[in-house]
């Protein structure tokens, strides 16, 4: 998730964002098909997993993702990502649409083989296509929970402050100037960001944290039979909360390091630690 890599192209800065973003839907949405289709099918229901096993495969899910796009794109994989990088990293505002419009559409992509790999247990677990399923593809406020009273406006407040949690910790994890993990260990870092957001933020609005990952998966769920996908529990129109909200959450994130950390570093990457500096000629 770190700035663009240059000299590929823009073709292949989309075609990375498509891919990556692909394989982090695959196991984000497919771990929440097994826990909630598969999982209301077993005896006892939810043999299959918990809300831990979803957080900690939305995790590996992004540290995938990266892998496989970070050395073409640099592996945004988030337009609030995308969004952040351009209004305080310099880059380049032309790409935010493309690099938005090929990560949401490998999101619906990824979307529409977990619909059809699962097509047997989500018409078993549900036959009406109701929100007790929609939760597979795209988030709700309180999961889809009528008993926890969420409704668009606190979940909006959620995920201004996730999405901003999530773009602080990943600048401090990119930055060249700050102290980065080493050994390419990056993106396995920016995954256990993830995890642990899902884990301390995931009650109020499912932790989107992402447009993309929310909008592909809805429609792809609105066009194979999902036709309250547009709407949460309560009958509000929902969609816009897991689109607006992290794109301003990421702005405000990427502003408090930018506040904080950044201006306060060194104009120059630190030598690292240990090394023996060469004798001055």
């Amino acid at each position: 998730m770190a700035g663009r890599r240059a000299g590929y192209g823009l073709v292949g800065e989309v075609s990375a964002e498509f891919a990556g973003t692909m394989v982090l839907i695959l196991f984000g949405c497919g771990v929440v098909a097994q826990v909630v289709a598969a999982g209301a099918l077993t005896d006892p229901p939810g043999g299959l997993g918990d809300h831990d096993s979803i957080a900690w495969a939305w995790g590996l899910g992004v540290t995938l993702g990266v892998y496989v796009a970070a050395r073409l794109s640099g592996a945004h994989l988030n337009p609030a990502v995308t969004v952040a990088l351009a209004a305080f990293k310099g880059f380049p505002w032309r790409k935010v649409v493309p690099y938005a419009l090929a990560q949401t559409a490998g999101a619906f992509v990824a979307a529409l083989v977990v619909r059809w790999n699962y097509t047997e247990a989500l018409a078993k677990a549900d036959p009406g296509h109701t929100v007790r399923t929609q939760i597979v593809f795209s988030t709700l406020p309180a999961n889809g929970n009528p008993g926890l009273p969420v409704h668009e406006w606190g979940a909006f407040r959620d995920q201004v402050i996730g999405t901003a949690l999530l773009l602080l910790l990943i600048l401090a994890v990119t930055d060249l100037l700050n102290t980065p993990p080493r050994a390419n260990l990056a993106p396995f870092v920016i995954g256990l960001i993830v995890v642990a957001i899902g884990m301390a933020w995931g009650a109020n609005a499912g932790y989107a944290i992402n447009p993309a990952r929310d909008l592909g998966p809805r429609l792809a769920s609105f066009l194979t039979g999902y036709s309250g996908a547009w709407r949460d529990q309560y009958g509000n129109l929902y969609f816009w909360v897991p689109i607006v909200g992290p794109l301003v959450g990421g702005l405000l994130g990427a502003g408090v390091y930018q506040a904080l950390i950044a201006r306060f570093l060194p104009s120059a990457e630190p030598e690292p630690a240990g090394r023996v500096p060469a004798p001055e000629d």
